[in-house]
């Protein structure tokens, strides 16, 4: 078959089965956020100690990513991705049946395992599988599927999840089985150049790759040091229940609307203004929560859905910048690359979990959250501003290549 009739039958069955996959892991990684109280009280923990069970999860993630991409490269994408997701189900699995705190950590542990090699090789498959021109949009539509999760799967796991908190991971594996076998059946075979371990992993050397690894722990400390308690945060204002699984619905949205726009928008700028972009306008997002969570009745209710729902349109927005960012930094590298940008997603994410558990834990209150993952983003925006500022000639803000070689080879 040539080329472009795989990229045709790639187009019309593959994404959306890659999609599905990224459902189903958004489903998990947003919606035990909603339900840690429930968490706390089933588990005989305190809250502090339910959301390390986001923070785990973010952390084995950010460990394994590199590590797996690196010796798997070798390995067929298509079974890859299959294997992945497997163990990802398996660990969802076990977090469902733990009898207790331990069990569900261990859990967690596996299904990070899955899943973080499984975002890394979809995105490395996805952008070999893509043309340029359209490479955007694939990817914004492959990330949609993590964020349509908090759209669609989080509110639905939620609603179930308020009779029984292990019922939504029942959901997540249930997709991820329906992901799978759709993967198996409809996926095309891929093999990307074998390359040597030291060769693959060469652009680590770059300073400027580590400086670009920086951004997304950065953004996404901000957002997990606030998601992760976001229910702590906003149901002494809107209320617990149904008010904030409403919250949770218009969260997933507005981040899914973000992923579009920032998608689309790939096509006319780089992926360093957007990411510029991005991070003022979370600032931005900060401040006004920060002054604004404290005033009392309907107006501090307003204040508080703006920050989230704020949060949530600039956070759905940074997937696909960064990845193309990265991508044009080195393509004989990519499938670590990717890998190590995941990990710095979930690095981050871990981090803010941390850190968000240990304010609590010594007597924070919630809102003080808001605040210092304001402090953390205006960091994270001087950090991108030194390490481009001597580009600001180039009209285009790019990155030069890491190395010169060709886009990975299809099959």
């Amino acid at each position: 078959m040539h080329v472009t009739d795989h990229l045709r039958d790639f187009g019309r069955a593959g994404l959306f089965w890659l999609a599905l996959a990224n459902f189903s892991m958004g489903i998990d990684g947003y919606v035990l956020a909603g339900l840690l109280p429930q968490i706390a009280s089933d588990l005989e923990v305190s809250s502090a100690a339910a959301g390390q069970l986001v923070a785990v999860f973010a952390l084995t993630g950010a460990l394994a990513g590199p590590v797996l991409s690196a010796f798997t490269g070798r390995w067929e994408r298509k079974a890859t991705i299959s294997l992945a997701l497997l163990v990802f189900i398996l660990g969802n699995l076990l977090v469902a049946l733990a009898p207790d705190y331990s069990w569900a950590i261990a859990g967690r542990v596996v299904s990070a395992v899955g899943g973080a090699l499984l975002n890394a090789v979809v995105s490395a498959y996805v952008i070999a599988r893509t043309p340029v021109e359209r490479r955007g949009r694939a990817l914004s539509f492959v990330l949609g599927g993590w964020l349509a999760a908090t759209a669609l799967g989080v509110p639905l796991g939620l609603v179930i999840g308020q009779a029984d908190w292990r019922a939504p991971l029942f959901l997540v594996a249930g997709v991820g089985l329906i992901a799978l076998i759709g993967i198996v059946i409809k996926v095309p075979r891929l093999t990307l150049p074998a390359r040597p371990l030291r060769e693959s992993v060469r652009p680590l050397g770059q300073p400027r790759v580590l400086a670009a690894l920086a951004i997304p722990i950065g953004i996404m400390c901000a957002s997990y040091l606030c998601f992760t308690y976001a229910a702590f945060i906003l149901e002494p204002r809107i209320g617990a229940g149904l008010p904030m699984i409403l919250a949770m619905f218009g969260y997933g949205l507005i981040s899914l609307l973000g992923n579009v726009v920032s998608g689309r928008s790939l096509d006319r700028l780089s992926p360093v203004r957007i990411l510029a972009i991005i991070i003022a306008s979370l600032i931005a997002v900060a401040a006004i929560g920060t002054a604004g969570l404290a005033l009392p009745g309907i107006v501090g209710v307003v204040v508080a859905l703006v920050w989230f729902f704020g949060c949530a349109f600039f956070n759905g927005g940074m997937g696909v910048p960064l990845q193309a960012r990265l991508a044009a930094m080195s393509s004989s590298s990519l499938t670590v690359l990717l890998a190590l940008n995941a990990s710095a997603i979930t690095l981050g994410s871990a981090f803010g979990g941390m850190l968000g558990g240990a304010m609590l834990a010594t007597g924070f209150r919630p809102e003080a959250l808001v605040p210092t993952a304001g402090a953390i983003l205006v960091v994270t925006g001087v950090v991108l501003f030194q390490t481009t500022r001597s580009r600001t000639r180039n009209a285009s803000d790019a990155l030069e290549p890491v190395d010169r070689e060709g886009p990975p080879g299809r099959a």
